[in-house]
């Protein structure tokens, strides 16, 4: 007598399998887009002068130089945490997830400072930075 019951996980289909190795690769190149502009921006803040970054961006010339490298300093460490489960996906998953809550902080408080200080151009840099960390962060918290 045949059984009702399911005695386990039924394997994907080749189908599934094939969406969800297009799904990780989009999500890779999302966190490697992601990654290569934040430490660029953030080398960019820690090692530019300031009269280059205020010329390049304005918002620099209402804070302090501080803040302006701190920013930097986080903004490197976040995107190397976008990078982490490169190393090992069991410890880089939750460092990942953490960098990209974080990123997505402070992209929505970089397109608030934009959009208020009227520079549209930088308000859509990070509605598009929003559009890649949003997928990645909804995308990986599945494990």
């Amino acid at each position: 007598m045949a059984s009702t019951f399911s005695t386990g996980p039924t394997a994907p289909t080749p189908r599934a399998r094939l969406r969800a190795n297009y799904r990780n690769l989009a999500l890779w190149t999302f966190q490697g887009w992601i990654a290569m502009f934040f430490i660029a921006a953030g080398y960019a803040k820690i090692t530019e002068p300031m009269d280059n970054l205020v010329a390049l961006m304005g918002w620099p010339a209402m804070v302090s130089e501080s803040l302006v490298r701190g920013l930097g300093i986080t903004e490197v460490v976040l995107a190397l945490g976008v990078l982490a489960p490169l190393i090992s996906w069991k410890v880089g998953r939750s460092l990942l997830m953490v960098a990209t809550t974080g990123l997505v902080i402070l992209e929505t408080i970089m397109l608030g400072v934009h959009a208020f200080g009227l520079d549209i151009g930088l308000a859509i840099v990070n509605l598009i930075l929003l559009g890649l960390t949003v997928p990645v962060l909804l995308g990986r918290r599945q494990a």
